[in-house]
């Protein structure tokens, strides 16, 4: 393993911090690429008032690599009261983060100069510059285009892809972000929405060419419980089979995989309505596909939801980088 191995994370959503924070303590080199193609709650109201780059994950991810105060952090996380009119509901790093794209030009230097205020242990990379729209075609021939439209079809996903604000404009990934995965010796993905959070990053064209030539070792953390209508009962190689046909080749060369049981009477699954099942494993498809399966208690169960537990993974992926 390199003394200071530089290691990429890939995602959005609440997903990556879970990793990150235990990450982040280690003599590690971080990155995060983060979704630019949220457009719900939060995030998109500020995206359609004043056409920036949703700012939600990109907050998330600050929170959970920054080294500061936890005053400050509860500040980026605080959230107005719903009687608080035109404020209802934002987060107060959202409007940091709009207020800061203003001041600076562009999201991606804002995001730089946040960083270097809240003291962040790496690099968070907006995937890039300018908002993405998420559009996804359905098993059953719809389309439907919208990060929030989507998640709410709840039917079956067959395939994603991204484009700017204006119809059928190219996207593009931020140089920064095609560099960090050429130069990267670990790039993980998730955990988190397949459909939503991780490949809305991996289907821009920049960003999929560099996976597939990339050296780096590749590793897709499988989800713990399946999502209502996008991958109702996915195994972990469906998953993988997903993830390796949006970037365009079998790149994946482990999926770390939780085998622990979810009591079914721990779940509250009107708190987190998004999920229904858990994820069956199948290690003979996965290694179909060229990987190996890892599988092990992952199983952190709190707040009656099933998540992945910070340590053992992040224990997991450095045993990983040991392997020749």
């Amino acid at each position: 393993m390199p003394n200071r191995p530089k290691i990429v994370i890939i995602g959005g959503g609440s997903g990556l911090p879970v990793i990150i924070k235990p990450l982040v303590k280690k003599n590690i080199d971080l990155t995060a690429i983060v979704t630019v193609a949220d457009d719900g709650g939060s995030s998109g109201l500020l995206r359609n008032y004043i056409n920036i780059v949703p700012p939600g994950d990109i907050r998330n991810i600050l929170v959970a690599m920054s080294h500061v105060d936890p005053e400050i952090t509860q500040v980026m996380q605080y959230r107005f009261d719903a009687k608080d009119d035109f404020f209802a509901k934002h987060a107060v790093g959202n409007l940091i983060i709009a207020a800061m794209t203003e001041m600076h030009g562009n999201i991606f230097d804002a995001v730089q100069h946040l960083a270097r205020f809240m003291n962040v242990r790496g690099r968070i990379y907006p995937v890039s510059n300018e908002p993405l729209v998420l559009h996804a075609e359905f098993k059953n021939g719809d389309i439907i285009a919208g990060e929030a439209e989507i998640t709410h079809a709840h039917k079956t996903i067959d395939h994603v892809w991204v484009t700017g604000d204006e119809p059928g404009e190219e996207p593009k990934a931020a140089p920064e972000v095609v560099e960090a995965i050429i130069s990267a010796d670990m790039i993980v993905y998730g955990p988190g929405s397949l459909f939503t959070s991780i490949l809305p990053n991996v289907v821009v064209p920049e960003v999929s060419a560099a996976l597939r030539i990339t050296k780096a070792k590749q590793i897709y953390i499988s989800n713990i419980m399946t999502q209502k209508g996008e991958t109702d009962a996915y195994t972990d190689a469906q998953h993988l089979l997903a993830l390796n046909s949006h970037i365009g080749a079998p790149v994946i060369d482990y999926v770390v995989a939780n085998n622990a049981v979810v009591p079914n009477d721990f779940v509250d699954f009107q708190k987190w309505d998004e999920i229904s099942n858990q994820v069956k494993l199948d290690e003979a498809a996965v290694s179909v596909q060229g990987a190996v399966q890892i599988a092990g208690d992952f199983l952190q169960l709190r707040d009656a939801g099933a998540f992945h537990d910070g340590e053992k993974i992040m224990k997991e992926l450095l045993q990983i980088l040991e392997r020749k």
